[in-house]
C-alpha cells in the first residue's frame, strides 16, 4: 500500500487534503515514523482512522437535517402565534389581522417543507413540546407573562427574537443545501416571507411603544431604545434585544454564531454577530462614507446551527428531543 501515492491522487480532486490531517510537513513526519512501527495487519486500520480524522469530523448536518431544524422552528412559532391569537386581549385588535396571516404563513412553510421531506420529516411535536416562558419546560421561565392578559409588549418582544433568530438560521442553513437547488429555492423563499415578518413584528413594538396599533406603527419614528421600540430592521445588536439581562437572555439572537465554525461548515465561512460591517473582506465604514449602524442594517448575518438549536432549546420542554 503506498499511502503517499494515494494521498498524491486525493489531492488533485482535494487541494486541502493535508490541512484536513495537520501541516504538510508534520504529515509526512509521522508517516515516515510510522511506517517503522506498524506490521502490514495493522496498516488498514490506521488508514482508516486518519482518513476519518480528516473527513469524517467535517460531517456537517444533511439536507434533511437541516430542513427539519427549520421544521421545528416553524412549529416553534406557529403554536406561539396561535397561542397568542386565544388569549382574549393578548393581541390588540387592529394588530390581529396581521398575526393571523403570520400564523397561517408559518402553517403554509410547515406544509412546504414537510413535503420536502416526506418520510423523513420530524413528527408534529405538539403544542405541548414547548414552553414559551423560557423555563425549558417548568413553565417559570422569564417569559412567562407573555402569554397572560396585560402581557402584550412583553408577547411582540418574544415573537421579534423567535423571526429573528429564524431568519439568520435559514441563512447559516443555506450552504448545506447548495447540492439541491430546488431545495434552496423553496427554502429562501421562506427566508424572504420570514424577513417580511420581521420588519412587521419590529414595526408592531414601535407602535406598541407609542401607544399606537395597526398600520399607524409603520409612520411611528424608532425609540432612542431599541430594546423596546426598534427600527423595522436589525442596527447593530439592537443593545441585545428585547430582554438581554434575562436567562435566557435574547443577546445571543444578535450576537456572534458558533466561531470557530462547528463541523460541515464550508471554508471561509464565519458567523459574526450582527454588528458585522465586513464584508467579502471589505470593511464597509473603510470604504465609504456609510455608518457604523447603517452597514450594520444592510446585511443580516447567518447563524449557525449550533447557536440557533442553543436558543431554541431554551424554549421547548427538556423531555422532548427539538433542537437536540
Amino acid at each position: 500500500m503506498d499511502l503517499f501515492q494515494i494521498i498524491t491522487e486525493i489531492e488533485k480532486v482535494d487541494p486541502e487534503v493535508y490541512d484536513r490531517f495537520d501541516s504538510r510537513r508534520r504529515v509526512f513526519k509521522h508517516l515516515t515514523g510510522m511506517g517503522k512501527k506498524l506490521t502490514a495487519a495493522a496498516l488498514p486500520g490506521f488508514v482508516g482512522a486518519l482518513f476519518n480524522k480528516a473527513y469524517g469530523q467535517s460531517a456537517g448536518p444533511s439536507v434533511n437535517d437541516v430542513l427539519n431544524l427549520a421544521l421545528s422552528l416553524e412549529y416553534l412559532e406557529y403554536y406561539f402565534y396561535d397561542t397568542g391569537l386565544n388569549v382574549t386581549g393578548l393581541i390588540p385588535s387592529a394588530d390581529r389581522p396581521a398575526i393571523e396571516k403570520i400564523r397561517n404563513d408559518e402553517g403554509g412553510h410547515i406544509k412546504t417543507l414537510r413535503a420536502a421531506l416526506g418520510s423523513a420529516a420530524i413528527p408534529d411535536p405538539g403544542r405541548a413540546a414547548f414552553d414559551y416562558s423560557g423555563g425549558k419546560g417548568t413553565g417559570l421561565g422569564p417569559f412567562a407573562p407573555a402569554l397572560l392578559p396585560g402581557g402584550t409588549a412583553l408577547y411582540f418582544g418574544v415573537a421579534q427574537s423567535f423571526v429573528d433568530t429564524g431568519i439568520r438560521a435559514y441563512k447559516g442553513g443555506a450552504p448545506f443545501l447548495m447540492s439541491n437547488k430546488d431545495i434552496l429555492e423553496t427554502a429562501l423563499n421562506i427566508h424572504s416571507v420570514e424577513a417580511r415578518h420581521c420588519s412587521h413584528i419590529r414595526t408592531i413594538r414601535r407602535g406598541l411603544a407609542a401607544n399606537v396599533s395597526g398600520a399607524g406603527a409603520a409612520t411611528t419614528p424608532a425609540g432612542s431604545d431599541p430594546k423596546v421600540s426598534p427600527k423595522s430592521w436589525i442596527s447593530g445588536t439592537d443593545q441585545g434585544g428585547p430582554s438581554p439581562n434575562t436567562n435566557p437572555s435574547t443577546a445571543d439572537v444578535y450576537g456572534p454564531g458558533t466561531n470557530p465554525p462547528p463541523p460541515g461548515v464550508p471554508t471561509g465561512i464565519t458567523f459574526p454577530g450582527e454588528d458585522n460591517v465586513v464584508q467579502a473582506g471589505r470593511t464597509i465604514t473603510t470604504d465609504s462614507t456609510i455608518s457604523v449602524a447603517a452597514a450594520s442594517e444592510a446585511f443580516d448575518e447567518p447563524l449557525d446551527y449550533v447557536k440557533v438549536k442553543a436558543i431554541a432549546r431554551n424554549f421547548v420542554d427538556n423531555k422532548t428531543t427539538l433542537f437536540v
